[in-house]
């Protein structure tokens, strides 16, 4: 991963990807399309998060709050006045959140929904008009395979990416026209650096729990899933990923890594079935 500066040939296009902090998805993908020829825009809310580019200076990083619209403009304007161009984005970026919706403090919810869904609306729409200019492009939206199968404690997470995965699938058939192709993208368990930070979101809100005070130490231990040892390394999975969206077509949907497969025949599955199969996940005292 990351074989940069002796890349054997470079290509035009720009690749712009959202979510690229140490060890995550978003990383592993900048790496993968470098090393493909592409010219990389990685971004992430802080320049500190990403010190695996330090190293290797063709990457361009750049600071990109989804949070704040003025941010993702500033982004997509120093791109644009930088490159030229952006042929691919890929809305990486997201908020875990473990958490039971009964008491899930509101103001988490609206920032998981603003990160996960509403973000990435906004780069789409700074972007958009670039790529309608120049008669092509695709946008990538990572997904979640939560999105087809709910679980317990995933309630918030679910329901942002279940917002993205419908909105990518209408956004499919609006851009169509304009010759701009729009893909899901959606991992399984992939080990990542996520798990401190779903930790940290989880201690934020702990001291307000009540009801499910008793499972605070299961929420904590349910953050640590992608670091299963079966979890799908992130550089493979950005390999396999990098593949499906360059392929000709390119599919509308694409999921790899461990449990995607298990997570779409549940998606089909009725809700007893469902049910039957997170509850046998479940620790004995809580069923």
């Amino acid at each position: 991963m990351g074989g940069g500066l002796a890349s054997p040939a470079r290509r035009d296009e720009v690749v712009l990807i959202t979510g690229c902090s140490d060890e995550g998805i978003g990383a592993a993908l900048a790496f993968e399309f470098w090393d493909m020829g592409f010219t990389v825009v990685a971004t992430s809310r802080s320049l500190n998060t990403m010190t695996s580019f330090a190293g290797h200076q063709r990457i361009e990083t750049v600071a990109l709050d989804l949070l704040s619209k003025n941010s993702i403009e500033e982004a997509v304007k120093f791109v644009m006045a930088t490159y030229g161009r952006i042929d691919i984005l890929i809305n990486n970026a997201a908020m875990p959140c473990t958490a039971p919706l009964a008491e899930v403090p509101t103001e988490i919810l609206d920032k998981v929904y603003r990160t996960n869904f509403l973000g990435p609306v906004m780069l789409i729409q700074s972007v958009v008009p670039h790529m309608v200019k120049k008669g092509k492009g695709k946008i990538v939206n990572v997904g979640s395979i939560v999105s087809f199968a709910a679980g317990p404690f995933t309630g918030p997470y679910s329901a942002s990416k279940a917002a993205l995965q419908c909105s990518t699938d209408a956004l499919r058939l609006e851009l169509k026209p304009f010759n701009i192709d729009v893909m899901l993208l959606v991992p399984g368990a992939v080990h990542t650096g996520i798990g401190p930070k779903g930790a940290e979101v989880v201690r934020s809100y702990s001291s307000e729990l009540q009801i499910f005070k008793p499972y605070e130490a299961y929420l904590l231990e349910r953050t640590k899933l992608a670091h299963h040892p079966k979890s799908t390394p992130a550089p493979l999975f950005a390999k396999k990923a990098a593949a499906a969206i360059l392929a000709r077509p390119s599919p509308m949907c694409y999921t790899y890594g461990y449990l995607s497969r298990i997570y779409r025949i549940l998606y089909y599955c009725p809700y007893w079935i469902r049910n039957w199969w997170f509850t046998s996940k479940m620790p004995k005292w809580m069923v």
